[in-house]
Order: structure tokens, then sequence, then C-alpha cells
């Protein structure tokens, strides 16, 4: 069932069209802090739980929250939804450690090995994504970063360390049929945007010569929505757009309506989804959009309005005939099919309602939290440096990132880690559990659209 690109389709090996339609698994090999509900990014709240509970006791929860997250229950789920395809984010830390690099980690494929081959088992394809390279690729706390420069960009030595790890995972998954293919590189934000179009030419080439076959899944630069950075059209190549609407965010206005002096209504959605897959049309490649989809807040008005956007999208996208991939399958409760609760949410939902007061989760912040407090300091910025225009998208967003998102988040960490400290084993297995399908809440108006969307 191996797939390859022909033209404007995937198709496999006897011909026969395949359009790859269903959800990111974010938040499990590569975590994230508003899916699972820690502050700041994760390998700073990993050494911080390590730190309260010790090796063996972290490995133990860490390994069983990895399991349970996903295992046969979640992959029966999506298969009668319909879904035939699974884009799995993943952390380069398990498969190489900073101390030291250039060691292949082999026990730290037994997770996605795992995953890989439940989904195959049901017909699903799974899209192996690195969404956190050595560095980090962006400026943001999903490729692991905890600060807001992508060092990835400036250091060779980085570079060389994920081609040689890409070339590891290729060789692993050269011959199996229900990989998709290979997403190498999760929303790059090469600032000057020198370094990533030559560094492309590099990857494609090494992977190709190791597994000449799977298809490549290419994410434009500055978050996937720049493609100019592309010299040639490689072959058997997909070039990944994400298309997240503005009024689907967590600081979205009404919909139709304006957010932030931008107006947002059905008609605009196609134009922004014309001008992030111009690339892919002028080239005739296929249209696969990696990510989208609304944040929901709990609002029956406001999230039907957000499931709005979403029927609105599915439709355009099938009339262009393009597929995609949902964020995301699973959380704490903010965009997931599913969501997690019993011990885990009553030990760490008020924490997780101290963090959203603060706003200290980029994802899930409006940017309106805390606003008393932190409003003389952009009040300051904006006299001072009034044509002050950071990458990747302005002011006003940078200076939230340095307070909220990086400041605020890491003085959080020690708050959260605490809240492991003596909880016994069974505790510990209990809190990982809790991310089970079997305890978690459905949102039953999200799947039903989705069941209705893929039926057709």
């Amino acid at each position: 069932m191996t797939l390859r690109v022909s033209g404007s389709r995937l198709v496999t090996a006897d011909g026969a069209p395949v359009r790859l339609r269903g959800v990111g698994l974010g938040g499990w090999m590569n975590m994230e802090n508003f899916i699972t509900g820690y502050p700041a990014n994760e390998s700073s709240m990993r050494a911080a739980v390590r730190e309260v509970l010790g090796e063996e006791r972290y490995e133990l929860f860490f390994d069983r929250l990895l399991t349970a997250f996903f295992d046969a229950a979640d992959a029966d789920l999506l298969a009668d939804l319909g879904v035939n395809c699974v884009r799995i984010p993943v952390n380069y830390r398990h498969f190489e450690s900073d101390d030291r690099p250039m060691e292949i980690v082999e026990h730290g494929f037994r997770h996605l090995d795992r995953v890989i081959g439940l989904l195959g088992d049901r017909g699903i394809y799974s899209v192996i994504d690195m969404h956190a390279l050595p560095g980090a690729q962006n400026q943001h706390w999903h490729s692991d970063n905890p600060t807001h420069v992508a060092s990835f960009w400036h250091h060779r030595h980085f570079q060389d360390r994920a081609v040689h790890m890409w070339e590891a995972i290729a060789d692993r998954y050269k011959d199996h049929p229900w990989v998709a293919g290979y997403n190498p590189v999760n929303e790059p934000g090469d600032v000057e945007g020198r370094v990533v179009g030559p560094f492309y030419d590099r990857l494609v080439k090494a992977v190709r010569a190791v597994d000449p076959a799977h298809v490549l899944f290419l994410d434009g630069n500055r978050y996937s929505t720049d493609f100019s950075i592309f010299r040639e059209v490689y072959e058997n190549t997909v070039f990944v757009c994400h298309d997240y609407a503005l009024a689907g965010f967590a600081h979205g206005g009404p919909y139709p309506g304006y957010t932030r002096g931008e107006w947002c209504d059905r008609a605009e959605l196609e134009r922004a989804f014309g001008r992030r897959t111009a690339f892919q049309r002028e080239t005739g490649t296929p249209v696969w959009v990696g990510e989208f989809g609304p944040v929901y807040t709990g609002d029956p008005e406001i999230d039907a309005q957000r499931c709005q956007i979403l029927r609105d999208q599915l439709e355009i996208y099938d009339a262009q005939e393009a597929g995609w991939s949902l964020w995301t399958y699973k959380d704490v409760g903010l965009q997931g099919l599913v969501y997690a609760s019993g011990p885990y949410m009553d030990r760490f939902g008020p924490f997780i309602a101290k963090k959203k007061r603060l706003g200290a989760d980029r994802w899930g912040s409006t940017m309106e939290e805390a606003a008393t407090d932190l409003a003389p300091l952009h009040r300051l910025m904006e006299r001072e440096f009034p044509n002050w225009d950071p990458y990747p998208w302005g002011a006003r967003y940078q200076i939230d990132d340095l307070l909220r998102h990086i400041l605020i988040a890491q003085a959080l960490l020690p708050e959260y880690a605490e809240l492991f400290r003596g909880l016994s084993d069974d505790e510990l297995v209990a809190l990982a559990d809790s991310f089970a399908l079997t305890q978690c809440v459905r949102r039953e108006s999200l799947i039903e659209l989705l069941a209705g969307n893929l039926a057709r």
C-alpha cells in the first residue's frame, strides 16, 4: 500500500488515488503545554518533574503516559470515524540525546513502532513529523524551544544531527507499507530564509539515498506559509501548508466577524486557503493541509461558531480535493476530539486554570489575560519603539511570547512539578491513565462533524 505522488494526487502502487484525511497526534511523542497541561516547553518540564520524582519513577510516569495516550482503543475510534491518516509529531530527544549527539537511541522507537503498527493494522497511514529538532527550528514552545531563538538555523551542528537522524528513521521504515511518508521539519522559522532552502536540498538528497520510495512532506518557511524558499520541485514530494483561521484562535472574534480588526467569513477562509496553496497549484503538486482547526472555549455560542469555521474549511478542502490533518486528536480540553478527565484533571485542574488566568500558554492565550498588569510595558514599547516589527508575528505577539509564554511559564514550572511530590506509584499510574480513551470525554459535536465529512 506504499503511496507515491502522481501529478496533483497521491496514489497507491496500482494507481488508485488516495486523499489523506485524518488527525494529528499532538502532545504524545512531542508534548505541548496546552495539550497535557504543563507550563513552558517539554524538556524544561521533564527536567522539573524528574527532579521531584527521581529517575526511576519519572520513567514510570512518562512511559505509562505514552502508553495510555494512544492504544488500540484510540486506533479503533479513528478507524470507526473513517480516518485514513494520522500525522505523528515526534521530539528528536526520543531518538538522540544532546550529550551523545549522532548516537541513535533504539529504545526511543518503541512507542512509535507500536502506534504505526496499530494504525496500519486498521488500514490507517502514518506520517512521521519531526516537530522538535535539535536547537529548535522555530521560535516557539512546540519545537521544545525554551527561548525565542531558532538556533537550528545558526549552527551546522544541529543540521548535521537532523540529517543523520532522518537517515536512521528512513532506513527503519523504508519497507513499511503503512508509513505514508516523512514530514522532516515542522513549521520552520528561518528568519532570513537563507538556510532553509539549501538545508532541504541536502536533507532530500540524504533521505532519498536511504529510502527512494516514501513520500516527503515538506513544510514551507515561516511556519509552513512561505514556499518561496524552494528552489526546485522535488520528485515524490508534497509541499505542506498549515491553514489556521484567525477567528478560530483563542483570541478569535465572532464568525463571521472581526478579529483584531480583520474580517473573517467563509469567503475570506477560501481566499486565505488560495494564498496558502498557490505554490502547490502552480507546481501541480498535491494539496495537503498538515494542520488546521479551531480552539474551543466551553461557551456554547462561541463553540458553535468554531464548529462552523471547521465545517466551512472542510467543504473548501473537499471542493479542491485537498487532504488534511486536523489538529489535534487528544488534549485537556482546548481542541481535541477527546479530552482527559479523572485523577489528572482533579489534581492539575486548578493549576491549568491558573495558567489560563495568566495566559501562560501561547496557543490558549487571548492576549488579554492579566492585561492591566502588562499594559504599562505594552505602552512603553509602543511609545519607544513604534516601528519594531519582530519575526514572525510582530511586536504584540513578541512581547507576550517573552513575558507570558517564556517568563511566566518558566516561573510556573516548579509549581507544576511539586504536584507530583508524595504520590505513590499507583497514583502516578492513575494520573497517566487519565489520558486513556476509557477515561476521556468525547467532544461529540466535533466527532459527529468529522464522521459526517469523512463518510462522503
